[in-house]
């Protein structure tokens, strides 16, 4: 069972006739789909997430109606907490690298900052967003610099029995595993292929400020296309093994459990969270006068098309915002909604990478195998009333 499929011929067709059918959309002043226009008012939707029962773990969660930025501000952007926050100071605080490397090493934070600076736009997801009754909001968009991971490991020198990098946080708690109390700071690991990406970063900066506490200060990984669970905050040490890493976040907790049925029998399959999955929402439903728009955004891949449904109807066209373009970062999209007849209305989008995968429906087998609420890509609904 897999992930329903579009061929690229219909990607490319489709595509053709929402440039044809939708060329006006295209006109000056719709090129920021989450900016409000001058005389728009925002239809609040029906259906709102339930109250968060755990802000000491989740907060700032994306107000999806109140968006109007491409970049999200770095005092509304998501946070999650595994252990504690720790307070670090900059001055004492130390990186280590070391494991199977040839030449282990401990780094300043001016060390790093010394080295070369890349930056990348990156829409960082929670892989539980839309997993929960309250957990709508785990996503938002950072421009994020730091120096690239890959040149630091090279120099290290990875020995030829390494063949996995772990990173660990400064954040800690206690694990109870068969009776057994276990201090554990927060840990991630990857494949060492993967760890020498050269977009992966350790990452000083978040849209152009020193790194928040609340988001890792004075380190953390920044790791372009992954659930945000792969991006350690508070980095500490990295550590290259000769096996794959199985902690809690890695073998326990952030775990998807599937049932599949092949050849008439159901498999049941668990694997890892890693990289971030194809999806999109709908943000807001905004109105001016007699005047609609349908707006959202899509990322998790690289983007062609996104299409709206509107109460359960034909596959719609949106227009994708043409004003920001980056590999990693989320696509704004746009729909006109012409004459909505009063009454309430559901809203569903779904987006198509350049592969012709398609985000799957709430009813496709890949979700309802699914029994955990990671890695929840299905098409998002949202209800709203036209008065």
């Amino acid at each position: 069972m897999s992930t329903p499929y579009m061929s690229r011929r219909d990607v490319l067709l489709q595509g053709s006739l929402a440039v044809a059918g939708l060329a006006l959309l295209r006109m000056p002043g719709l090129a920021e789909a989450f900016s409000i226009q001058p005389g728009e008012d925002v239809l609040r939707w029906l259906d709102q997430p339930a109250p968060n029962p755990v802000p000491d773990v989740i907060g700032n969660q994306l107000q999806w109606e109140a968006l109007d930025n491409w970049i999200t501000p770095n005092d509304e952007f998501f946070t999650i907490a595994h252990y504690d926050k720790p307070v670090l100071d900059a001055a004492t605080w130390r990186l280590q690298i070391g494991g199977l490397v040839q030449q282990p090493m401990v780094l300043t934070l001016d060390d790093i900052k010394g080295r070369s600076r890349q930056e990348v736009t990156f829409t960082l997801e929670c892989s539980g967003n839309n997993g929960l009754p309250f957990f709508w909001g785990g996503i938002g968009n950072a421009n994020w610099a730091g120096t690239p991971l890959a040149p630091l490991l090279q120099q290290a020198g990875v020995l030829e029995q390494g063949i996995e990098v772990v990173f660990f946080g400064s954040d800690s708690g206690v694990e109870d595993v068969r009776d057994i109390k276990m201090p554990q700071h927060m840990a991630r690991s990857m494949a060492l292929a993967d760890a020498l990406d050269p977009h992966i970063l350790l990452c000083y900066e978040m849209n152009g400020e020193p790194l928040p506490q609340s988001h890792g200060f004075p380190l953390r990984l920044i790791a372009p296309g992954w659930y945000g669970i792969a991006n350690t905050k508070w980095l500490q040490r990295i550590e290259v093994f000769p096996t794959r890493y199985q902690n809690r976040f890695m073998a326990r907790d952030y775990v998807t459990i599937r049932e599949q049925v092949v050849d008439g029998q159901s498999v049941w399959t668990e694997t890892s969270v890693g990289r971030a999955r194809l999806k999109s929402a709908p943000a807001k439903v905004t109105r001016d006068g007699g005047r609609y728009r349908i707006v959202g955004a899509a990322w998790g891949a690289p983007i062609a098309q996104v299409q709206v449904q509107i109460d359960g109807g034909p596959w719609l066209p949106a227009t994708i915002d043409e004003g920001e373009d980056a590999e990693f970062a989320w696509k704004l999209w746009s729909l006109t909604w012409a004459n909505p007849v009063t009454g309430e209305h559901t809203i569903t989008s779904r987006a198509i990478d350049t592969e012709g995968r398609v985000q799957p429906a709430q009813d496709d087998p890949w979700i309802t195998g699914k029994h955990t609420y990671w890695e929840s890509n299905g098409q998002v609904t949202r209800r709203v009333r036209v008065a």
